[in-house]
Order: structure tokens, then sequence, then C-alpha cells
């Protein structure tokens, strides 16, 4: 059995008479890249500057690889990598500087730290920038700077919050790539993202938060399993012409089947049922040119979660 990198346990956080984190139960497990999914405002930043340490919840434990993050706090960031949404650099400084220093922070020497900051500058892309301040590079290149901090000490685990924000395509597959080797290396890492199409490209397991609680994974499995949307796009004909083939090949009513753009969306109540119907139409002679879901497995899941009150549990 996978041994969890990141445990949390009746976790409760609260600002006067806001409560960001109500009740948060997860594990994450070392060797693979776990996703935080929530809504704005359902304390997933909250919850990650607790684990980061930054933060002592008011009820419940935490475990960052095995060590309490509120009883050693220098312990635990000595094995992790913290990297919020905004980079905090200091903004005179150089990228190259600005990870040198984070490196001697973290107990390197000089040379070792200087070594490591050619090393990560070349792997995420910015020699070009080495020797800018921080005050002028985008909003994509400090998320690549923040992520190099992060990195400097070769953590074991990794907490990134929204670490694809502002970043290129490429930049994203990047990360997706690089992400994925970590988890292949035996790091935990411990994602939150609102992008959650790319999300679920490299993501391994997926923790939703609604109303600063986990969701049950009995709730979670409810929702993943409701009807999903499909698009459906015929080749020769535009989706208004296509809708009449299209009900009749399924047994399904036209004047209900409602179009967007090119396609014909229809829903499934599984993905047998949608191959079933892919088969169908294709025997009928139907030209299919695209058959997908509408919104990825994540996206489906946290749209039938919706807003509602969380029941609790391990997610």
């Amino acid at each position: 059995m996978t041994t969890p990198g990141i445990v949390a346990h009746g976790v409760r956080r609260s600002f006067g008479d806001v409560h960001a984190v109500r009740n948060v139960t997860l594990e994450a497990r070392e060797g693979a890249v776990t996703g935080l999914v929530g809504p704005n405002g359902s304390g997933k930043t909250t919850l990650m500057l607790m684990l980061a340490s930054l933060l002592a919840p008011d009820a419940g434990d935490l475990r960052i690889g095995g060590v309490d993050p509120v009883a050693e706090p220098a312990l635990a960031r000595g094995i992790l990598g913290w990297m919020p949404d905004a980079l905090g650099a200091w903004p005179a400084l150089t990228a190259r500087e600005t990870i040198t220093i984070t490196g001697e922070l973290y107990g390197m020497t000089r040379e070792q730290a200087r070594a490591r900051a050619a090393q990560l500058l070349a792997e995420l892309g910015l020699e070009p920038l080495a020797d800018s301040p921080a005050r002028v590079l985008s909003r994509g290149q400090k998320q690549k700077l923040g992520l190099a901090r992060a990195l400097v000490h070769d953590p074991r685990v990794l907490l990134l919050d929204e670490p694809a924000s502002g970043l290129d395509p490429q930049a994203r597959i990047d990360l997706r790539v690089l992400l994925r080797r970590f988890a292949a290396e035996g790091c935990t890492v411990l994602i939150s993202s609102h992008v959650l199409s790319e999300l679920e490209e490299v993501i391994d397991d997926a923790v939703f938060l609604v109303a600063g609680e986990t969701v049950g994974s009995d709730r979670v499995a409810a929702a993943a399993s409701r009807v999903r949307t499909w698009r459906i796009r015929l080749a020769d004909r535009d989706a208004t012409a296509a809708v009449l083939p299209v009900a009749r090949t399924l047994g399904l009513d036209a004047g209900v089947l409602p179009i967007d753009r090119r396609d014909v969306l229809v829903g499934f109540a599984s993905d047998a049922d949608a191959a079933q119907a892919l088969a169908a139409l294709i025997g009928a002679g139907l030209p299919v040119a695209e058959f997908s879901a509408a919104t990825s497995m994540l996206e489906h899941t946290f749209l039938d979660l919706g807003e509602g009150p969380a029941r609790g549990g391990t997610a």
C-alpha cells in the first residue's frame, strides 16, 4: 500500500466569524499527484497555508511526510516545497539571485545554491531571464520562478497553488511533464487549480472541497455517475440539420435535443451507453466527425457537486 505523504484529519480554521476550513480530512499519496478541487472560497488556499506551516489550524491534525508542521515547522519546511499563487519575490533581485538566496536560506552553501539555481533556470526555461530583476517578469515567468524557489532544496512534498496560472500552452505542457516526473520519483504532489481540464491530465487522485469541507467518496462517486453530456457533430451538415438523423438513430425526441454551435448535445448515463450510441450512429451510415464528452470527468463531477453543503469524509 502506498504511504500517504500528506495527511489531514478533522482540520478546521476560522478567521473571526468566517469559517474558511470547517472539516477537512484527506490523504495525498507518495508517488502521486493529487488535485485539490473546489470553487472560490471553498478553503483550498487556507488549507494549503496550514499544510505549509504558515497558518496553525484551530483543530485537527496535519502531517507532512510524517512530520507535524504545527509542532515542528522547521523540519516540515525542510521536506516540503511551497508555491503560492502569487510569487511574492524580492522585486529588485534577479531570477538567479532569488533562487540562489532561497537555496542559502535552506542551508546550502553559496556554491551549492548557485549550481542549483543554474540547473533550475535551465530546466524551467528561465535562462534568458536569469539576470533580469523579478519585477520585469511576466505573470507566467513569475510562476516559473515561484516553482524554482519551491524546488530549490529538492523537497519530497510539493504544495502548488495555481501553478499553471499565466503559463503559455507550451509551458503548461512542460509543467505537466515535470509534475509526472516528480511523482515517478516518489514525490508527493498536491496541486490546486481552476483549470480542471488540464488538472485531469496530470493528477492521479482528486480531493473535492465544498464550503470548507472535504466531500465524501460516496457523494463524489454519485456525482461522477450521473448523466454526462456528449457532443456529436456530423461532417456533412450543421447542427440544426443533424438533430433529426441523430435523434432518429438513437430513438430520442429531436425537439428536446439542444445544439451548441456545430454540435448536437446528448446526455448518456455511462461511457458504455455513449459507446453504444456511437456504434449506432456509425452503423446507420452517419458521417460522425466528432463524438466527445462536453466536459472532462473532473469538470463533470465538480459541476454536479455544485456549492451545496458537503458531507464530510475522505474524498
